[in-house]
């Protein structure tokens, strides 16, 4: 069954989807792409032991832990190649980043473009970390949430080694 909850984060409401004991979705509400595949589907509002614990997690994160990832068993729903591109995100070490172009060299693919439009279809925005990655020059860029979430996050893990946007 699927379920949701709302989570109010630092950075704005959130909403988090669970399909029985998978975490589905993390969204901020006003992203790009909210809830895409979940559209005429029926969705309980409720909390679940997951959800609670996804919660706890984000409360974690946004206190500047670095919370484990393998706490939550994830569920994301796409094509092949999206997951190959998420499970690459979700590699990405806490403060750290990677360019499309490295993240495309990483997975022998010769469009960055494509690994561009992977990375911003990722369902589990801020769990599956694609905040983490840049632009060509280091640029901040490409971010479903927004650039200044994106800039939020970065900087909540202390991570400044990014261009700032004049």
């Amino acid at each position: 069954m699927l379920s949701k909850c709302r989570y109010e984060s630092p950075l704005g409401e959130m909403t988090l989807v669970a399909f029985d004991n998978q975490l589905c979705g993390v969204y901020f509400d006003d992203q790009k792409y909210f809830m895409a595949g979940f559209e005429g589907m029926e969705i309980a509002e409720q909390d679940s032991e997951l959800l609670q614990v996804t919660k706890q997690w984000l409360d974690s994160y946004f206190s500047g832990a670095q919370p484990d990832l393998a706490q939550l068993p994830l569920a994301p729903q796409g094509t092949a190649f999206q997951k190959k591109v998420w499970a690459a995100l979700a590699e990405i070490p806490y403060g750290q980043t990677i360019t499309y172009g490295q993240l495309a060299e990483q997975l022998s693919c010769k469009s960055a473009q494509a690994i561009g439009s992977a990375v911003g279809k990722n369902s589990l925005s801020l769990v599956v970390p694609c905040h983490r990655v840049l632009g060509a020059k280091g640029q901040l860029t490409g971010y479903a949430g927004g650039l200044e979430r994106k800039r939020s996050l970065l900087e909540l893990e202390k991570n400044h080694d990014f261009l700032r946007i004049p």
